[in-house]
């Protein structure tokens, strides 16, 4: 059923056409992600949805009584309020809502033929569980763990980072659960075990979810359909970012020539998607398989979850093997590095080296040390303890701040700074024009103040300036930061086709699979050095996390049965009969299995009885032996503990 309608709808503004006569509808419950260029209509589009825009022509039609609602880019909230204020402030409706209902109940007891209360009470059911409002309480807590927000709670939030305002904003929309929810770029300024919450809170939402992200991984794992604004018009392709790839390759191969270089991208893209989605299944699958065969092993024999995990350890250890460097060169010897800010403790007694060819992926947590890592080895802030030895480096910066920039000068002064048109990259003597096509500048861009540009398109020159010039090493603070994923995908065929080494801080999974062949992934104070991709180094840590979480529930489980029977000081009747007479009735059924399968062997037999017979049979015997021994082995666990307390 479709929730909002638009019918040849047109946007301009100035000159500049957005959208020319495009109709989308968008259904219940589905998940649409918008792909464009920066600058394209994305954002248009989305603030036309929500009713922000009006639209210069065409019609907008809305279901009644739905809500549509937005995440801001720059939220803005009273002076005054703390984190904790403003979630609740944002969820007051679901909290009325309960206080309503509460009283409601209350007249009902004395008024129960009622029949308008009761019509009242039927409503305010059904929007508290739409909002899963039950137990919102719970649902606010683990917003505000796992957006690393639960220490902050009762600051005031407008003493936050800009970030972390955002999140704050974000966890709030997500609880308040709009019909239909606006999220353009939700994932800036979240680390990747926050990206991978949101989306299973998208995932499990029964809402429906428009949303912008240059995230490839979040796209393929939340959208139902994406959409392609290009040139004013809307294509739409069903399933996510893996799908459109794939659409879109064959749109293009029906075009002319001038698509060549950009189908090639495509191929390219695609197929390696394609490996990636592939082995990340294969991998997921094979972790379910070894967690649920663990889960019942485990209740026979508790110590099979120490194998389990020490076979994981042993295997994430080889991922963290060194390999051979055949002898290149070293550009950077970091020796028992220890960093600090103020007196928190980053990093402690860290030793590496960085090598030529090799490119090194920083990850981990906000806040745990990238970046200032980072600007430790570029000399830009001292080690607490230690020391980084540089080797004769030329070094490329490129930070968040585009402090390569300067906002006065147009594009030409900036790339030919002593005159002309041309500049040199990698030994190539090139039109300006001709270079900074391939970055999706058009012509009439090259005498525009750098000042004028979106933060998107500063990015954009910043990087292009990068590979103007010749480096060792190129130093990366977030670089798909505010770029759309064509653009992205220019860096990363410039960045594989740079030849010196890349040390890099990305959250972006996808990005970070594709460029690094190293990982420096923050534990904690200490750096785990990981030769494998970011993807595959998380699965495993989930599966750990999956087997630890296990591990607990099953000793507070054995505690608290341990605790019952210290209590009584010894076990039940039941327990008792259990423990004397499932023995015999296991060797029992252990040698009707052992009939039953030599019948399955011997055709006069099954001839004789009935093949379907003898499988049924064996079947219920094997499920009633497993109840079985599953009953004993419980038992004698509990019957050796009461031993070990005596």
């Amino acid at each position: 059923m479709a929730l909002i309608d638009l019918i040849e709808v047109s946007k301009k503004f100035g000159p500049n056409e957005i959208l020319n006569e495009v109709s989308l509808s968008i259904n219940e419950r589905e998940r649409i992600a918008i792909i464009g260029k920066n600058g394209g209509g994305k954002s248009t589009l989305m603030k036309i949805i929500c009713g922000a825009y009006d639209v210069d022509s065409g019609r907008v039609v809305t279901q009644n009584n739905i809500s549509v609602q937005m995440l801001s880019q720059a939220p803005k909230y009273d002076d005054g309020l703390s984190v904790k204020g403003v979630l609740n402030l944002e969820l007051k409706e679901i909290f009325e809502a309960r206080d309503e209902y509460a009283k409601v109940v209350e007249i009902l007891a004395h008024e129960p033929e009622n029949t308008a209360i009761h019509a009242r009470a039927d409503e305010l059911i059904k929007f508290i569980e739409s909002k899963d409002g039950w137990d919102i309480e719970r649902s606010i807590e683990q917003v505000l763990v796992q957006f690393s927000l639960k220490e902050y709670e009762n600051r005031l939030v407008n003493s936050l980072s800009g970030g972390e305002i955002r999140r704050v904003a974000l966890g709030a929309l997500i609880l308040k659960k709009p019909d239909v929810l606006l999220l353009d770029e939700p994932t800036n300024h979240l680390d990747v075990y926050m990206v991978r919450f949101l989306e299973d809170m998208l995932k499990n939402s029964k809402q429906t979810i428009i949303f912008i992200s240059h995230d490839r991984y979040f796209i393929d794992a939340i959208a139902t359909r994406s959409i392609e604004i290009e040139e004013a018009k809307i294509r739409s392709f069903d399933g996510g970012y893996a799908y459109y790839l794939a659409k879109k390759q064959e749109i293009l191969e029906s075009m002319a020539k001038t698509h060549e270089t950009l189908l090639k991208n495509l191929k390219s893209e695609e197929e390696w998607l394609r490996r990636g989605v592939k082995a990340r299944l294969k991998r997921n699958e094979g972790r379910k398989e070894r967690v649920l065969a663990m889960r019942e092993e485990a209740k026979k024999n508790p110590g099979v979850i120490r194998r389990v995990k020490l076979e994981l350890e042993r295997a994430s250890k080889n991922f963290n093997q060194t390999h051979s460097t055949n002898r290149k060169k070293m550009l950077f010897e970091v020796k028992d590095l220890t960093l600090k800010i103020g007196d928190k403790e980053l990093l402690k007694d860290f030793n590496a080296r960085i090598l030529q060819g090799e490119r090194i992926a920083i990850v981990g947590r906000n806040g745990s040390g990238k970046s200032t890592l980072l600007k430790a080895l570029l000399g830009k802030i001292p080690p607490f303890k230690g020391k980084i030895e540089r080797g004769e480096v030329r070094v490329g910066y490129f930070d968040q701040n585009r402090s390569e920039l300067n906002d006065d000068k147009n594009l030409i002064e900036i790339f030919c700074p002593n005159g002309g048109d041309h500049v040199m990259v990698r030994g190539r003597n090139m039109h300006v024009y001709g270079y900074l096509k391939n970055f999706l500048f058009p012509k009439e861009y090259l005498d525009k103040p750098v000042g004028v540009l979106s933060g998107g398109e500063k990015n954009r020159v910043a990087l292009a300036l990068l590979f103007t010039k010749e480096y060792d090493i190129l130093v990366l603070d977030e670089p798909t930061n505010d770029l759309d994923i064509a653009t992205i995908n220019i860096l990363e065929e410039y960045l594989q086709s740079f030849t010196g080494a890349i040390i890099f801080v990305s959250h972006d999974r996808y990005f970070v699979d594709k460029i690094s062949n190293k990982l420096w992934a923050f534990e904690g104070q200490n750096i785990e050095v990981v030769h494998n991709e970011y993807s595959a180094y998380l699965e495993l840590k989930d599966e750990l996390g999956e087997i630890d979480e296990f591990e607990n529930e099953l000793i507070k489980n054995q505690t608290t049965t341990v605790q019952k029977q210290k209590s009584g000081s010894k076990l039940s009747y039941k327990q008792n009969k259990i423990l004397n007479e499932n023995p015999a009735l296991i060797e029992s059924l252990e040698a009707k299995i052992l009939e039953l399968e030599t019948a399955l062997s011997d055709p006069q037999i099954y001839q004789e009885i009935g093949i379907n017979k003898i499988y049924d049979e064996l079947e219920s015997k094997k499920a009633e032996l497993e109840k079985l021994e599953n009953e004993y082995f419980e038992v004698l666990e509990i019957s050796e503990n009461l031993e070990n307390l005596v």
